[in-house]
């Protein structure tokens, strides 16, 4: 692994050097499970105010409650303490600015590679998105009844959470 990961090693070695979290449990200390975006702008523990060990973070392209997030969350509420879930899309996605035909086109255009299997979940409309995926957290038979359940678009542009209510 070393070569091109030599920047990350070093810096991995000077992090190691004064571990601060060795004590943490798995346990999620304030009961929260975020499901957002992998964008690179987003800092989930900071602007909540967090930090490590308080939530479970689940991260993908454009913050959606696909069968694996769902299969995620199953584990953090029975197996790691949660008992709130916040879906957290943001502004300027790249994931809201196509389609999945777009996508693919791209992706076969550019680099010849035919992606056609796969569905990405582009998301026209972030609001209605959002929506359809907090009812599919409230309505999964596997996850309690009184599970609390919020939504919140996270403006990267000023750092702001815009609440959605459903």
């Amino acid at each position: 692994m070393t070569g091109k990961f030599d920047d990350l090693l070093a810096a991995n070695e000077e992090y190691a050097r004064t571990f601060p979290y060795s004590d943490l449990t798995g346990q999620a200390a304030r009961g929260l499970a975020m499901v957002t975006c992998m964008d690179s702008r987003i800092d989930p523990l900071g602007l909540l105010g967090l930090k490590a060990g308080d939530a479970k973070i689940i991260r993908n392209a454009g913050a959606r409650v696909t069968d694996d997030v769902l299969r995620t969350l199953v584990l953090a509420v029975y197996l790691l303490g949660v008992n709130r879930v916040l879906v957290m899309p943001h502004t300027d996605c790249r994931m809201s600015k196509s389609t999945d035909d777009d996508v693919h086109q791209l992706i076969s255009d550019q680099y010849g590679v035919d992606t056609r299997s796969l569905e990405f979940k582009t998301v026209p409309d972030q609001d209605a998105a959002l929506r359809h995926d907090l009812v599919r957290i409230r309505t999964s038979p596997f996850l309690p009844q009184d599970l609390v359940v919020g939504g919140a678009i996270y403006d990267v542009h000023t750092g702001r959470l815009h609440p959605v209510e459903m």
